[in-house]
């Protein structure tokens, strides 16, 4: 486990998926903030939100962002450089021909979307080229999911749960296996843009 991005990440990721909970908007924010243009990855993220609430993940990061920001619908394709938010009320999987899939199937942890219900089918879609960033949260949603990417050769990083706003997901995550980076939101922008500047070569 790395408290620090001691080296260079040499690690070539073809999709990043993130999952996060109460405290998530402002750790995505910071996590995500000022992305370069040109971004290559495509990222997948679940925020648990209410279900009977609609929405506006979507807008609000595409205001942020100098990428494109959709929200996800089922069977569309991950496209290079996108960010796409779970819908509320439907678990977001990604099939292994690399598009969405929605389901209404019961909650998982008291959550849909699932962050384990995402991280699990990446894992399978993208094997060894996935990259799963787990933030701030109160349940256990992701430790599963998280240790799924660990066992596909996938790269698991961890915010700090000193700094995460609710401990409980992070430290979850911990306690179910080892992940390969447990850092602050600022270093875990850091290894982001790492993962993408291979990417790009």
């Amino acid at each position: 486990m790395k408290r620090h991005l001691r080296s260079p990440v040499r690690k070539r990721v073809d999709a990043v998926v993130l999952g996060a909970s109460a405290g998530g908007i402002d750790a995505l924010s910071t996590l995500l903030h000022d992305l370069p243009a040109g971004w290559h990855i495509p990222m997948a993220v679940v925020l648990h939100l209410p279900e009977e609430h609609e929405s506006h993940l979507a807008e609000i990061f595409a205001q942020r962002l100098p990428i494109p920001v959709r929200e996800a619908n089922d069977k569309m394709p991950l496209t290079d450089g996108s960010l796409y938010f779970a819908p509320p009320g439907y678990h977001l999987s990604i099939e292994r021909e690399r598009s969405f899939s929605l389901s209404c199937e019961p909650p998982v942890l008291f959550s849909r979307p699932s962050i384990d219900v995402l991280m699990a089918s990446a894992a399978d879609a993208y094997g060894p080229a996935l990259a799963g960033f787990l933030l701030t949260g109160a349940n256990d949603d992701g430790a599963e999911g998280l240790h799924r990417i660990h066992l596909a050769g996938g790269l698991t990083a961890v915010q700090e749960p000193k700094e995460a706003q609710i401990p409980t997901m992070p430290l979850a995550a911990i306690a179910r296996h080892i992940p390969d980076y447990v850092l602050p939101l600022r270093e875990l922008r850091n290894l982001l843009l790492q993962l993408e500047a291979v990417r790009e070569h």
